[in-house]
């Protein structure tokens, strides 16, 4: 799933990636876990040619994480050992504030003190991972930062940093809709909703990443999507429906299964399963589902 170039894009996807681009505006992705919202960021960077920065949007995030780390404890102590005091020493340029830094001539970015100073000013992909993942206040936060691209730093004379427009970072935001997102926030954003993909999507997918560990497998691999489908239908009752992550993990095990080569078997799910179900409830109906799968397969 890392690999940007065999990324397989969901019905719209670009059409909103444009709408963002022509807008100037972040591109936020909602959809359930493992439908491909990460990964759409990594394809637009590898597209476009551009660096992709990642944020990972946790439960103590910042606004202020999100653009740089400050690390006070490390300048007290150099301060108490009598070493220079400048605080640009003891600051890291996060996600978005190296995308803006990364805007700015090169003597600008070493007056920074950024690390791996780009000789021209470029364009990057930011991604900010999850963010429904973060406190409440998070996305009101960083409405004016995202909007116009500029961000504050309190420790170095409450200095302005601002992205020079004609390199403008791309923003990519994912979430998984855990929370709702601040009405102000959903305004200054492009929307966008990732549906699953259909059976065939799911195969190309798999062809996509693999290659190799699937192209001499075709009925294995066909059986392997309908039954993943089975797995995912609404009526399943599973608590948890495995995504596509899990089942290309699932479908390189199948391969190296020697029952598993042609034909989906009891003894050849049952001995991989784990990698689709993560409860016990959940175990025990994808085992009767099975069962239920091979009767109607093989009647």
């Amino acid at each position: 799933m890392g690999d940007p170039e065999s990324y397989v894009p969901a019905d719209g996807v670009k059409e909103a990636v444009n709408v963002a681009l022509a807008l100037g505006q972040p591109l936020l992705l909602t959809g359930e876990p493992g439908c491909g919202k990460t990964q759409l960021a990594s394809n637009l960077a590898w597209s476009l040619g551009l660096t992709l920065r990642k944020f990972e949007t946790k439960s103590d995030s910042t606004s202020e994480s999100l653009f740089y780390r400050y690390d006070s404890l490390r300048h007290f102590e150099s301060s108490s050992r009598g070493e220079p005091s400048d605080p640009l020493r003891h600051i890291s340029w996060n996600a978005l504030g190296a995308a803006i830094l990364a805007t700015l001539p090169a003597e600008e970015q070493a007056a920074y003190s950024v690390d791996g100073i780009e000789p021209t000013p470029r364009r990057s992909v930011v991604l900010i991972d999850e963010i429904d993942k973060a406190p409440r206040d998070f996305p009101n936060d960083v409405l004016n930062e995202l909007e116009h691209l500029y961000f504050r730093v309190p420790e170095i004379g409450n200095t302005v940093i601002r992205a020079d427009n004609a390199h403008r970072p791309i923003v990519v935001i994912t979430s998984n809709s855990e929370r709702d997102l601040p009405e102000p926030f959903l305004r200054r954003c492009v929307f966008h909703h990732i549906t699953f993909p259909d059976d065939e999507t799911v195969r190309r997918i798999a062809l996509n990443h693999l290659g190799a560990h699937v192209r001499e497998l075709d009925a294995l691999l066909d059986e392997a999507v309908s039954f993943f489908a089975e797995l995912r239908a609404d009526s399943t009752g599973l608590s948890r429906r495995p995504g596509l992550a899990e089942f290309l993990n699932w479908l390189v095990v199948l391969g190296q299964h020697d029952t598993a080569r042609q034909r989906l078997t009891t003894t050849s799910v049952r001995a991989t399963i784990g990698v689709l179900v993560k409860t016990t409830s959940d175990l025990r109906r994808a085992e009767d589902l099975l069962t239920t799968w091979l009767s109607r397969r093989d009647g």
